[in-house]
């Protein structure tokens, strides 16, 4: 049986999941863990990805793989193709002040027209900035830089002299246009003062190669590897989101995105206007806080995730006007990388385990459904909102989740999507078809918006955020 492979390197772990690619049928999966760090040595998703896909038991039987993996980290290699520094990570902010720079340097909406979004602490455009002011003996043993799906695939190609990407990838750097479909070498020059090599950017269903004999205890040489993609990307490829479809998948970070035919260009910086993984557009907003704030929560009332589920749904709807501004780590969307979290509307009343759980789970849906409201004005017209991740699997937040964000909800069934949508894309490669598969997508739960408390909550939401953080 022919088999195709998706692989889905997070910031947490890593997935991998084999798929048959005529009916989408999950053959086998595994899993590994990743250090819990901002920074990270490249080697250890290398050893995540081999102890996945040898727990799959069929690796050697796979003929395509692609490889999708978290956005904007930077990783950088010299002139013999060894990492000279740890990566660091999209949630790494340590360059919020070369950000800052950057971005007063040329203006928001300077950078919006290049390259459809405004440089932010996460994207690799300002590490690379760090880096070059921050460690010079560092900077100056780069030869090339790469994100950390790049270099996996570079990996599995046996680390050729031509490194390769997506357009996906490539539009969260600060230095690819989408719109454009090229590099910006002046602006990558500005950040980082030269340009090291970058990977070539490949057309959604071109072959980056074969997997190099050796390369793992799977498929050596026989195996298609597909161009690969950012992970949000990569999850919209996995749930075949169409137009009117918003995608709002609740993780590590939380994201707010749609396909659009046009690409996005906000110089407030709120929407980064990404490519997708099947040439179109994906317009995208996407905060820090997300299910760390349930699981921070959790812990702090000594509760597991369906405790805390059950204390959500025992508050009243609106948690009585108690307010959880959630930005425990800092914050992206809005840009607040210094900021810390706050609660508002404290009283007797309130102060119960039940409210302020009530209140984690209103504070993350409620930023999220700023961000929504931001990809309106960039001409996305929801129809509904497909919600997934860790936190969709939580019955009291998908039910305030209708009412939030004021649209129909559908819940898929819980799976791992960008890992799907990597496979999916790996099916499309080894096929040759002008199109990707279509493959069922099963839905567990849909919603309706219905009892009218949303607005209050968001309003409730936003006077909270503006007194405290002037936002």
């Amino acid at each position: 049986m022919t088999l195709v492979a998706g692989v889905d390197s997070s910031t947490q772990s890593c997935k991998v999941v084999v798929v048959d690619p005529e009916t989408g049928h999950i053959r086998a999966q595994g899993s590994a863990p990743h250090p819990d760090a901002t920074e990270v040595e490249p080697r250890y998703w290398w050893d995540a990805f081999t102890a996945a896909s040898e727990a799959t038991g069929v690796w050697p039987d796979v003929r395509a793989v692609s490889v999708a993996a978290q956005q904007h980290g930077m990783v950088v290699l010299d002139s013999a193709g060894d990492v000279v520094r740890p990566a660091l990570l999209w949630n790494d902010t340590r360059s919020a002040e070369q950000a800052r720079a950057l971005v007063e340097e040329l203006g928001g909406s300077t950078w919006a027209e290049a390259v459809g979004s405004v440089p932010l602490p996460s994207f690799t455009v300002t590490k690379l900035a760090w880096l070059a002011e921050r460690e010079p003996a560092n900077a100056e043993r780069v030869a090339q830089v790469m994100l950390p799906h790049d270099w996996l695939t570079w990996r599995l190609l046996g680390c050729p002299a031509e490194a390769v990407t997506d357009r996906s990838d490539a539009s969260g750097t600060g230095y690819w246009s989408p719109s454009e479909g090229s590099y910006r070498p002046d602006l990558l020059t500005r950040a980082f003062g030269r340009v090291p090599r970058t990977p070539r950017v490949l057309a959604p269903d071109e072959a980056a190669g074969r997997v190099a004999g050796g390369a793992t205890g799977g498929p050596s040489g026989r195996a298609v590897v597909g161009p690969g993609a950012g992970d949000n990307a990569g999850a919209a490829l996995g749930l075949q989101a169409a137009s009117g479809d918003v995608v709002v998948s609740i993780g590590t970070s939380g994201t707010v995105f749609g396909v659009s035919d046009e690409p996005a260009r906000d110089a407030t910086g709120m929407v980064a206007g990404f490519a997708d993984a099947a040439g179109a557009y994906l317009p995208l907003v996407c905060t820090l806080n997300a299910t760390r704030v349930l699981s921070t929560t959790a812990d702090l009332l000594g509760v597991d995730h369906a405790g805390l589920d059950r204390l959500a749904a025992s508050a009243p709807p609106t948690a009585d006007g108690l307010v959880f501004v959630p930005y425990l780590e800092g914050e992206r969307t809005p840009n607040l990388p210094g900021a810390t979290a706050s609660l508002f509307g404290l009283s007797r009343t309130t102060m119960t385990p039940g409210h302020l759980a009530r209140a984690a789970v209103l504070g993350v849906l409620c930023g999220l459904a700023d961000g929504l409201d931001e990809l309106r004005r960039h001409a996305l017209a929801p129809r509904r909102v497909v919600l997934i991740g860790g936190g969709a699997r939580s019955e009291t937040l998908r039910e305030a989740a209708a009412e939030v964000f004021d649209l129909p909800v559908s819940v898929p069934e819980p799976g791992e999507y960008v890992a799907l949508g990597a496979a999916r894309q790996a099916a499309w490669v080894l096929s040759g078809s002008a199109d990707p598969p279509s493959w069922p997508v099963r839905t567990v739960a849909e919603l309706e918006p219905k009892a009218g408390w949303g607005a209050e909550v968001r309003a409730t939401y936003r006077a909270a955020r503006d007194r405290g953080y002037g936002v």
